[in-house]
């Protein structure tokens, strides 16, 4: 799904989309829920207070089990 399309389903512009990819901006409840909504995920997978693992991170973490 692009940005785009993410930003039109969700009534934002696609601009307030990429600050949340990125981290620079932290959504509503009412935007984290229809985000979550969109993806038909609950929003605590979508969004934490702890900065999630990167998937390289995530990744090397498996080699080490």
């Amino acid at each position: 799904m692009s940005r785009k399309d993410l930003a039109e389903a969700v009534g934002v512009n696609p601009q307030t989309i990429g600050y949340l990819e990125r981290g620079d901006y932290a959504p509503s409840v009412e935007l984290a829920l229809k985000i979550a909504a969109v993806f038909g995920a609950p929003v605590e997978v979508l969004f934490s207070l702890k900065p999630f693992s990167s998937l390289a991170q995530i990744i090397r973490n498996k080699g080490d089990d």
